[in-house]
């Protein structure tokens, strides 16, 4: 069974960079977002099995808030995938149960590793 992955990122070089690397490690990109709204939209129809997410983000809403919204209705891992390596971030993610929070440049083997962690504790 393929697990699926939102990558909500609006650097469109970035998300393609996240996509090959989701696709090698053997997730299919389910969603390619660039805003905090659509992601909790698409969290709510599509039930993915992981969201790297950006925290700064296209429209009003930031991905931590975005992740505040849908922990109102799901548990879906998510991987922070940021250049926001100040503390207040950091605060302020604390309360959405993040998997991991990558500073940018993420290179394949971190994220890869980061995955890896999870999903062969859950026994994927």
């Amino acid at each position: 069974m393929t697990r699926k992955v939102f990558i909500v990122e609006d650097n469109l070089i970035l998300s393609l960079l996240y996509k090959s690397y989701m696709e090698k490690i053997g997730f299919e990109v389910a969603a390619e977002l660039i805003r905090g709204e659509e992601a909790v939209r698409m969290v709510r129809s599509a039930k993915p099995d992981l969201i790297l997410m950006d925290i700064a983000l296209e429209g009003e809403m930031d991905g931590i808030e975005a992740m505040k919204q849908i922990r109102q209705f799901s548990t879906v891992p998510v991987i922070y995938v940021t250049g926001n390596s100040d503390p207040r971030h950091l605060r302020k993610a604390e309360g959405t149960g993040y998997l991991d929070y990558l500073i940018k440049p993420v290179d394949f083997q971190a994220l890869k590793a980061s995955i890896d962690k999870y999903f062969l504790i859950e026994n994927f």
